[in-house]
């Protein structure tokens, strides 16, 4: 099987290298650009490929690239983790379709951050291995792998939690995948949530003058604790003053 990797972070790092492992051909790799890079060194190194055939993400609007593809004969696209939306003319270049490996138990938590708005909106939580279509995170399912959400898990404990779903997830369903003996689940267009990384700037600000009740303080709180970023704050004498929370279960 000839695949195209799309791919950026540690879960398309740990995916890639197991599937090398297998009986596949990497014919390209696909990655972010430079702002938007997490261990995409690491990734680059694995694939081992003629610079070619190593692609930024904006270049699959490049007709000329999209005509190169197509000489490369791929069968199958995979996307892990992989944050740019797929166009129709790439799509439509793989014969066995293009997969994406999402941390959302879809349809929750479509599109960005699924491990915060899990905490915030007490949605499920865990990770969907789909085939891509002109929605985001809409097309059919093919497994996925639900994980629990703790009252004390913070949105750093809760990424790491779908990050080893979605590893799992995707090694359990690979041999299924390369025989062609893929079961397809349409999602309930009428049922589920989506999320925009535009949401987090309003997310973040605590207002000092708006009355939250402790769970939803806390739920907050605790899905934007992920160091050593610092995400919510409030407003103080001109000042931003960011707040991390700490759970301890005895």
């Amino acid at each position: 099987m000839r695949i195209i990797f799309l791919g950026n972070n540690r879960v398309a790092l740990e995916t890639l290298r197991w599937l090398k492992g297998q009986d596949v051909e990497i014919v390209a790799l696909v990655i972010h650009p430079q702002e938007k890079q997490r261990l995409t060194d690491e990734l680059v190194a694995l694939a081992d490929l003629p610079a070619s055939r190593v692609i930024e993400a904006p270049r699959l609007r490049d007709p000329e690239c999209l005509s190169q593809i197509r000489e490369w004969q791929p069968d199958l696209g995979l996307s892990v983790y992989f944050g740019y939306i797929l166009k129709p003319e790439f799509l439509e270049l793989f014969p066995r379709g293009v997969m994406n490996l999402h941390p959302s138990l879809l349809p929750y938590n479509r599109g960005a951050n699924p491990n915060v708005w899990s905490i915030i909106d007490r949605t499920p939580a865990g990770a969907s291995l789909h085939y891509v279509d002109r929605g985001i995170d809409t097309g059919d399912l093919i497994a996925q792998r639900e994980v629990e959400v703790l009252p004390w898990d913070t949105g750093f404990t809760l990424y790491g939690k779908l990050e080893e779903a979605a590893i799992t997830l995707f090694q359990e369903n690979w041999a299924s995948i390369r025989r062609g003996a893929i079961p397809r689940h349409i999602q309930p267009s009428e049922a589920g949530t989506s999320h925009t990384t535009r949401e987090m700037a309003q997310l973040d600000c605590i207002d000092l003058e708006r009355s939250y009740t402790g769970r939803e303080l806390i739920d907050l709180l605790r899905s934007r604790t992920f160091p050593p970023y610092r995400n919510s704050y409030f407003l103080a004498e001109g000042r931003k003053v960011y707040l991390r929370l700490e759970l301890d279960p005895e």
